[in-house]
């Protein structure tokens, strides 16, 4: 008899949530259950711990990504995708510190969910692309940031990204069309608003922060 995945799903919808489970259960592989609340939920999963948690984020009670924090302290194992209608900055990443893997929206396509938790069953970070494209901006805005505190030039921050990914004065030179004195007098400059002597020092101070 063939092993079949369980999902459990934790959805206070109930036709949402039978929606769902019926879906998962014609898929070849996947079996699914179905909870209204993270309490009923986490009385099962201490006895029956499933391959894959689909969560909602607001539930009644404990909401979901305090659910998520607890399954995946006693379950590192279990690998949880949060699906829901919102995608404020401020829930995805709650929810990604809580440990959740994935993150899609309640108006994916059957079809893109399923593909979505194929993906997170081989070891994926799927998100739906407004997700994705919400954590990739999030990210960009805070390495600006980093290096912006310094008041470095575009210049500056220009040579210190070739520095920390190991480039020679001469190749950083090269690639910023500059001669290499040049490079010489802007890596000074940086040194001297980062208050260090060395390329490690000056790379670990920005990434630190």
């Amino acid at each position: 008899m063939e092993n079949k995945i369980n999902i459990v799903i934790i959805e206070d919808d109930e036709d949402l949530r039978s929606g769902y489970c019926f879906l998962i259960n014609q898929s070849t592989g996947f079996s699914c259950t179905g909870y209204p609340s993270a309490e009923e939920a986490l009385k099962d999963l201490e006895s029956i711990p499933p391959g894959l948690v689909l969560m909602d984020v607001n539930l009644p009670g404990m909401n979901g990504i305090e659910c998520t924090r607890i399954i995946k302290n006693a379950h590192p194992e279990i690998q949880i995708m949060m699906f829901t209608v919102y995608e404020n900055n401020e829930n995805v990443f709650r929810a990604l510190e809580a440990g959740a893997s994935g993150y899609i929206l309640k108006q994916s396509s059957p079809a893109e969910l399923m593909e979505a938790i194929r993906e997170l069953h081989k070891g994926g970070a799927p998100m739906s692309s407004s997700i994705a494209r919400m954590v990739v901006s999030s990210f960009s805005r805070k390495q600006v940031q980093k290096e912006n505190q310094y008041n470095l030039t575009d210049r500056e921050e220009q040579v210190l990204k070739l520095l920390a990914e190991g480039f020679r004065y001469k190749d950083i030179g090269d690639k910023l069309f500059i001669s290499v004195s040049t490079v010489r007098s802007h890596i000074y400059n940086i040194y001297e608003k980062l208050h260090v002597s060395n390329r490690t020092e000056a790379v670990n101070k920005v990434n630190r922060n």
